[in-house]
């Protein structure tokens, strides 16, 4: 699988995670997740919530690529770490008012279940590497090159 093959699969996967979240929360327990601000009321609908995890997929995947592309020592490694900040930041707005603790801990599996998706996926592997971080595919491709040159 190519890397952008692969990239594009997690970034999926990653929209897909939440709004399974939200299908086992609204429609089958039958929960509103909505949030009030004053008068008015936002029902958070699945797409939505596919919507908002893509973005932030888009940009996380663009973060690590930036760094790659820079030659940054350690991209996988400070992308991850960013990348659990931003996961540690996004839960603060869930402290505030206008929501009930269905909601809060509704939107709260829904973050977890992006960055689980996320996190692994793009921060623990990178075009070219194994999970040792060699050159796995093409060093065994230069070997057998090798044994029969």
């Amino acid at each position: 699988m190519s890397a952008l093959t692969r990239r594009l699969a997690v970034m999926a996967a990653a929209a897909l995670a939440p709004v399974l979240v939200w299908l086992a929360v609204d429609p089958l327990l039958g929960h509103r997740v909505r949030i009030a601000d004053g008068e008015q009321t936002l029902d958070i609908g699945a797409g939505a919530v596919a919507v908002v995890a893509l973005l932030a997929s888009l940009s996380g995947w663009g973060l690590l690529a930036a760094l790659e592309r820079f030659g940054v020592r350690r991209a996988r490694a400070i992308w991850t770490v960013v990348a659990s900040a931003v996961l540690a930041a996004s839960f603060l707005p869930l402290t505030g008012d206008g929501m009930d603790g269905g909601t809060r801990a509704a939107l709260a599996l829904m973050h977890l279940a992006v960055a689980a998706v996320l996190i692994p996926g793009l921060g623990g592997w990178s075009p070219g590497r194994d999970s040792a971080g060699r050159g796995g595919a093409r060093q065994y491709q230069v070997g057998v090159e090798q044994r029969q040159g």
